[in-house]
């Protein structure tokens, strides 16, 4: 009787396992057309053509003028930017922006790259395209596409680009490289908006993979973080046979699993598959975890539901679309940040790199389109679309920055990703993992105030270091 019922129960098993083992599912291809009015009957223009940035003196003109109206409100004593972006450290900025900013030549610095658009699903897509000034005898470089995210911009990848496609003359190794491709997501920048509602990450995902395609690469690596993570996670489940490998330093991968470890994981983190660096960058889980996405979410629920509203505000004011933006270049790079007056934003970027990202909404009037990306891919809620609950079948490495909104462990992403080939935590850096003008944070100036010993939570946590 005995060996019947193990014979049962390892029959049970063997039938459990193979009904319930991870199905390599892939997301349907399918198609769509999210420009105005209907789909022509003719076939689309599949043509590439050469784009310039410019800019006019009257566009200039139209900014001072509206900089020149700006209406101070006086931040509170010793607020730093625990209420949002703190206003005296914002006269400095827009004084920078109307009296020394020369948008004419961040104009030029644009145009170092190629750029290009081309009509894809009705619209039009932007992209810069960079290829290697040289390469070794007998090589060919590897196609990547890098994906930028909110509030960002394909101005993030400016300063790394040369380490990907002419690592030699910067001093690294020529082993690996790369032919970039930067496209604006559609709503974003120079890519048009759709003009229908449900243009969401999944068809974003499509409308890159068919850029790819358009381009000459059949195979192609990818690179994500924020919005680019989901839109290449769903180009991998889309079409896994053409992405050769995928790279994130950000993954939207939280689960029952990872909720219910994440409150064992104090404890029992090394059962759980935590290691010590986990624990540090996730515990306590009251401050590193609640309370800084109740912080640093307010924003997402406005954009989840009622993207216009504010968008309406952002598109008519360059001060408050500077600071709404800005805001997220400081806390979300690091947290602690936010007990600097200036929001230590000069300690990693250059005004003239953050103003220049901050044109590229201005100037094409895409904020509120921007932030419906929020309202078609998260206003339905959470878990309700098919390829968040789908894993991702090939080659990925992720990179995990220790100032990230939320530390994602290794046991996390493999869920979700089970072809995890490389893990890596990175020594510093936070949102923005691309771009930052400096290597080390730079040491602020003897004049910078600090919000005083005992303000907010009872202590002062910011290290010089």
């Amino acid at each position: 009787m005995w060996l019947e019922i193990l014979l049962t129960s390892v029959l049970g098993f063997a039938i459990y396992w193979f009904i319930s083992r991870d199905k390599e599912e892939t997301l349907p291809l399918e198609d769509g057309w999210w420009g105005p009015g209907t789909r022509p009957t003719g076939r689309e223009d599949e043509s590439i053509h050469p784009f310039k940035v410019e800019t006019s003196d009257e566009e200039i003109h139209d900014l001072h003028q509206r900089i020149d109206k700006f209406r101070f409100t006086p931040p509170l004593e010793d607020s730093c930017f625990h209420y949002g972006f703190n206003s005296n450290y914002l006269k400095k900025v827009i004084s920078y922006w109307r009296n020394e900013f020369n948008w004419k030549k961040q104009v030029e610095i644009l145009n170092r790259y190629p750029h290009f658009k081309t009509k894809i699903e009705g619209l039009d897509i932007h992209f810069i395209h960079v290829k290697p000034p040289q390469l070794p005898a007998g090589r060919t470089p590897k196609p990547l596409l890098m994906v930028h995210g909110w509030p960002g911009s394909f101005y993030e990848f400016y300063k790394i680009i040369p380490l990907l496609t002419d690592p030699k003359n910067h001093g690294l190794s020529d082993e690996h490289v790369f032919e970039v491709i930067c496209p604006s997501i559609p709503g974003y920048g120079f890519s048009e908006a759709s003009s229908k509602k449900g243009f969401n990450s999944v068809a974003t995902a499509r409308i890159f993979y068919k850029l790819m395609l358009r381009l000459g690469f059949q195979e192609f690596y990818i690179q994500g973080g924020d919005w680019g993570a989901l839109i290449c996670t769903n180009m991998a489940q889309l079409v896994p046979s053409h992405v050769k490998g995928l790279h994130l330093n950000m993954a939207l991968v939280l689960s029952n699993f990872s909720t219910l470890t994440l409150l064992l994981g104090r404890r029992f983190g090394r059962f759980l598959g935590y290691t010590e660096r986990d624990v540090e960058l996730l515990y306590p889980v009251k401050e590193k975890v609640f309370y800084s996405l109740m912080r640093e979410s307010g924003y997402m629920h406005i954009q989840c539901t009622k993207p216009d509203t504010v968008g309406s505000a952002l598109n008519d004011s360059p001060v408050g679309l500077a600071a709404y933006i800005l805001e997220k270049f400081s806390t979300w790079t690091n947290t602690e940040f936010r007990y600097l007056e200036d929001g230590g934003l000069e300690r990693k970027f250059s005004l003239d790199d953050l103003l220049t990202n901050v044109m590229l909404y201005w100037t094409t009037a895409t904020i509120v389109s921007s932030q419906r990306f929020y309202k078609e891919n998260l206003g339905q809620g959470w878990m309700t679309q098919k390829h968040e609950r789908m894993k991702v079948y090939v080659p990925t490495g992720f990179s995990a920055f220790p100032s990230e909104l939320m530390h994602t462990p290794e046991k996390w992403v493999r869920i979700k990703y089970p072809k995890l080939i490389s893990y890596s935590y990175m020594a510093r850096g936070g949102h923005f993992a691309c771009w930052s003008s400096s290597d080390h944070p730079t040491p602020p100036p003897a004049s910078l105030h600090k919000c005083p010993p005992g303000f907010s939570l009872g202590r002062y946590p910011f290290s010089e270091e």
